[in-house]
């Protein structure tokens, strides 16, 4: 039976999952952890990227596969000199030095209105320009090394394709338009690089010749393998593998709970908000993918945990026995991105000397869940949503934050069935990629898109109010 791999390459981990190419069950999974990062300064070698895939691959016995797909973590700068080697380590997603960065590009091009127009986005600390424009500033020694940019799914892809091998010229390099989307120097409305985004980062540099080619849904990135037989898929963003992995449908909206939050949708059409609120991004099919980014999600309810020293089912336990009145919990704890604000730490209000455990415990889910519906709302004035909302990603198995996100949310509310979303969605794109068929057929093929009810509880529907109260305050 011919299998295909689908890749996570996350903040935390490279996840391998492989899958029966024609019934899509899993058939073998393993994962291997990155180096550990905490904002303001959060990187990694893109090496250990490797070192992990090869290692997660050896655990799930190293299969013969037909194809396979890399989704990563977005917006991660990947900077190597021309023998292939990382001038400096990739500064991830979560990394905020570059907040100043942001700050004089979009004044650079006129505000935010004229970013949006641009790219569909207004850059943040988070996007791949900014952190370019931080290291041109801090590092102008190493900036001068910079042969290509890239992103950490095309690093992979790459290596998978042997276009960069450390020590050696690098070959053709590629990514895909969702994960280019995520750039801030690639335009989704328009389908191609804004050279001029790119000369506000360094008027001199040659950027056609530094960035990746960017690759059409259902194109070739190129072959991998002894015998070159196993057919490699462009890849793309795991926000955009995981809308393929969940088997999302227009109308419906996506609530992601990893380390960060997301919240997106599928759209027909590009879209562009200059509040920057919400990122106008593109699929990996050819749509687009308006989505809302928080910093602060599942690491907030570990955090929490830990200090109250209980495993996961009793944290549960605690938050939905706990009464209404307790404190709020604004879950800022390294910054955060939606609002924009980079240097924002943690603000527990409302306490007195009678606080509970359990009181402590809702606080944390009640802070998370009130962060992302915020998203949800601000997705809401820039897309039709008039379905279910899937919930998805490591956190989506608390009880505590299914039950409570169901009961603030006036729409059917299901916990995807997907237990690795952004692996899933790779092995759909390999299937597609390599079958050259629409991704539905795949998703409809393998039963994705289900999703179990989640039933709504009694809550304190002073909840929110309070909430928005202390983050406006």
């Amino acid at each position: 039976m011919p299998l295909v791999a689908g890749v996570d390459s996350s903040t935390q981990s490279t996840k391998v999952e492989i899958r029966d190419l024609a019934s899509g069950e899993v058939v073998a999974s393993a994962a291997a952890p990155h180096p550990a990062v905490a904002a303001p300064v959060s990187e990694q070698d893109p090496e250990s990227w490797w070192t992990a895939f090869n290692t997660a691959w050896a655990a799930v016995g190293a299969p013969t596969v037909a194809a396979i797909s890399v989704a990563g973590q977005q917006h991660g700068m990947v900077a190597l000199d021309a023998d292939g080697v990382s001038v400096h380590p990739a500064k991830l997603w979560n990394d905020t030095e570059s907040a100043p960065d942001a700050d004089d590009l979009v004044n650079g091009l006129g505000g935010p209105h004229a970013w949006a127009e641009a790219v569909g986005s207004v850059p943040v600390a988070a996007f791949t320009i900014t952190k370019l424009a931080w290291l041109r500033r801090c590092h102008p020694d190493v900036w001068s090394r910079v042969a290509r940019v890239m992103l950490p799914h095309d690093y992979l892809t790459a290596r998978l394709t042997g276009s960069v091998v450390p020590g050696a010229p690098i070959g053709r390099v590629s990514t895909d338009r969702g994960d280019a989307s995520g750039t801030g120097y690639w335009s989704p409305a328009m389908g191609e690089y804004r050279w001029d985004l790119l000369r506000l980062v360094d008027p001199d540099r040659d950027w056609p010749a530094a960035v990746p080619d960017v690759l059409g849904p259902l194109e070739v990135a190129g072959r991998w393998g002894a015998d070159a037989s196993v057919v490699v898929a462009p890849g793309t963003g795991d926000n955009m593998a995981g809308a393929l992995g969940v088997g999302l449908r227009p109308g419906d909206a996506v609530i992601s709970i990893g380390t960060s939050g997301t919240v997106y949708a599928v759209s027909s059409t590009p879209t562009a908000d200059a509040t920057g609120a919400v990122a106008g991004f593109a699929d990996a099919t050819g749509r687009f993918l308006p989505l809302v980014c928080t910093s602060n999600a599942a690491k907030v309810l570990d955090a929490i945990r830990h200090l109250l020293g209980v495993d996961h089912a009793e944290f549960d336990r605690l938050a939905l026995a706990s009464e209404p009145g307790g404190p709020v919990l604004l879950p800022y704890f390294d910054g955060e991105r939606t609002p924009n604000r980079p240097d924002a730490t943690g603000v527990l209000s409302g306490l007195r000397s009678d606080i509970t455990r359990e009181q402590f415990a809702r606080s944390a889910v009640d802070g998370v869940v009130c962060g992302l519906l915020d998203g949800l709302d601000a997705l809401r004035r820039l897309t039709d949503l008039d379905g279910r909302v899937l919930l998805t990603g490591g956190a989506a198995r608390s009880s505590a934050l299914q039950h409570v996100m169901a009961s603030m949310i006036d729409a059917p509310v299901g916990v995807s069935d997907a237990d690795e979303a952004v692996a899933a969605g790779a092995a759909v794109q390999a299937a597609a990629v390599f079958e050259q068929v629409d991704h539905a057929a795949i998703q409809q093929r393998w039963g994705l898109g289900r999703g179990a009810a989640v039933e709504r509880i009694a809550i304190d529907d002073s909840v929110r109010d309070r909430y928005a109260a202390l983050r406006d305050a």
